[in-house]
């Protein structure tokens, strides 16, 4: 995550991380696709590289221990000011806690958890480093979305965990929410009924910026993975659903301005 101390506001997304089986492939493909560089970082879940970009940490990917079942999927952590007091209140709201709260070196304090509807999430309390912002960059996380049968129904399990409100996005989309946090929007809630994958369950998206959405698609595919969903235009900006080698989703997407994307979405 990035140096410095300066800590987010609870609730703010602020580290996307993927655990695979072939860290060195995983590595090569997403050097290829965004110019990532490597660094080793903290091993308390097996090896784990920290992604840099022009001189910022943006990323993290983590190797499986052989026989691991956990799905290969981008998971995006959340901050908190006390891991261990978020926690409790998963549970309590009736989520679960799956790994952790344990100690990232001197870097922080982790756990991974759940929704109500099964779809994971992290858990960051900032030690040593708070984190990387959604501010826009080529190439790094800059938007979070969650998939789930019914939004509404699930929403207020992290209005109150994290603090959010949640707001219908339009009149015209029947089941999408906008969380917002400090009146800024940091994340969204699609419900999808029926239509929700089965292979996949409810499941947070993660999606990157890009200069050009339908070349990287395109890329994506040359290095090995897969398009999902064909690049076409959003409130958001042009964006293409798709996977890596190993089945990882994620959205590459080049955006507008988040909030005016909000903004023009809401006035339909």
């Amino acid at each position: 995550m990035t140096e410095g101390t300066t800590r987010f506001t609870p609730g703010t997304p602020c580290w996307a991380s993927l655990m695979v089986h072939d860290l060195a492939a995983s590595e090569k493909f997403y050097r290829d696709l965004f110019g990532w560089e490597f660094e080793e970082g903290p091993a308390q879940l097996g090896p784990y590289t920290r992604a840099h970009l022009d001189g910022r940490r943006v990323a993290g990917l983590g190797e499986m221990r052989d026989g691991s079942a956990v799905p290969v999927a981008w998971l995006p952590y959340l901050a908190a000011d006390d891991a261990d007091a978020v926690c409790d209140l998963v549970r309590d709201c009736g989520g679960t806690v799956g790994v952790g709260p344990l100690d990232s070196g001197e870097a922080g304090r982790m756990a991974i958890a759940a929704d109500p509807g099964g779809a994971t999430f992290g858990i960051w309390q900032a030690g040593a480093d708070a984190g990387v912002p959604a501010d826009g960059a080529i190439g790094t996380p800059v938007w979070n979305e969650l998939v789930t049968a019914d939004g509404f129904a699930v929403s207020p399990f992290y209005c109150r965990v994290f603090g959010y409100t949640a707001e219908p996005a339009d009149a015209t989309d029947t089941d999408y929410l906008t969380l917002r946090l400090d009146g800024r929007a940091v994340g969204g809630v699609r419900g999808v009924g029926r239509s929700l994958p089965r292979d996949r369950g409810p499941h947070w998206t993660t999606y990157f910026a890009v200069a050009d959405t339908d070349e990287a698609a395109r890329h994506v595919t040359e290095l090995g993975g897969h398009l999902v969903r064909e690049p076409r235009e959003s409130p958001y900006g042009r964006i293409a659903h798709v996977t890596d080698p190993e089945g990882a989703h994620f959205a590459v997407i080049r955006m507008i301005d988040p909030q005016d994307a909000v903004t023009r979405r809401e006035r339909g």
